[in-house]
């Protein structure tokens, strides 16, 4: 598969970056030119039905990270540092469990690898709520999804998918039926016999109940060379609500781990 990318910057340590569900690279354009900033060279990726790499299923972890190890191979990167936040951190989790010894360093952002609930059928029920092939305006969408999502700036992400087609109308950038049915996959818990003893970072923000006190032991049994940090002030979407704190935290993991 030819997932779609961005490079930043043309020299340094290779650093892979993969968004979550519903999301899509242009999410972390700006985290990647300042990482770039810092002698890296950044690859934001799509992941397999987001954004505008191929629309095709299965929505699974294995299938995710052989996607990645395929990325890898298809561009000659060798050792590269990966970054997941969310679905994509568990993507990097079923990497660095399948394919040991491929990368220098692991940061997985909100998110460990025990099994999750299904906790998006609303939004599912409101992204399909909206008539795609009817709507004339994003702020239409908006108001059909504000039914399903009372926060404005979790719509405003979701319809960050939603553009305009050349011949007219509305599309998604991410394959709506494929994630509504393989929705339960994304919560899949990540696990293997081998322990993983690449340097790992787990960040985690203060205000998300993603990963909590008590999952530190079954992040350490799987990752014992991981280290928790937590971002004051922020949420799920660390790298979004503090990112300087995002960056700076990185930056000094890697400083010690590569």
């Amino acid at each position: 598969m030819q997932l779609n990318f961005k490079q930043i910057g043309e020299t340094g340590k290779p650093l892979i970056i993969l968004h979550g569900v519903f999301g899509f690279l242009d999410n972390w354009l700006t985290i990647g030119k300042t990482i770039s900033e810092q002698g890296y060279r950044v690859y934001l990726v799509d992941q397999r039905g987001h954004g505008r790499s191929p629309h095709e299923g299965p929505l699974n972890f294995p299938t995710l990270a052989a996607d990645l190890r395929e990325f890898l191979d298809q561009q000659n990167i060798e050792s590269p540092i990966l970054i997941g936040h969310s679905m994509g951190g568990k993507t990097v989790m079923e990497y660095a469990v399948t394919y040991p010894g491929t990368f220098d360093a692991l940061v997985v952002v909100d998110i460990g690898p025990k099994a999750y609930p299904i906790h998006h059928t609303k939004i599912l029920k409101g992204l399909n709520a909206i008539p795609i092939d009817e709507i004339e305006s994003r702020n239409q969408a908006d108001e059909l999804l504000s039914e399903y999502e009372p926060v404005l700036g979790v719509r405003q992400f979701l319809l960050k998918n939603l553009y305009r087609k050349d011949e007219g109308g509305f599309a998604w950038r991410f394959n709506l039926p494929l994630l509504t049915t393989d929705m339960a996959n994304v919560g899949a818990q990540i696990k293997s016999d081998k322990p993983v003893e690449t340097p790992t970072l787990f960040m985690r923000g203060s205000n998300s109940n993603y990963v909590l006190d008590e999952d530190l032991e079954g992040i350490l049994d799987l990752f014992p060379n991981a280290q928790l940090k937590t971002i004051e002030g922020a949420g799920h979407w660390v790298q979004a609500e503090q990112p300087k704190a995002f960056v700076s935290t990185l930056l000094e993991f890697l400083n010690t781990a590569i």
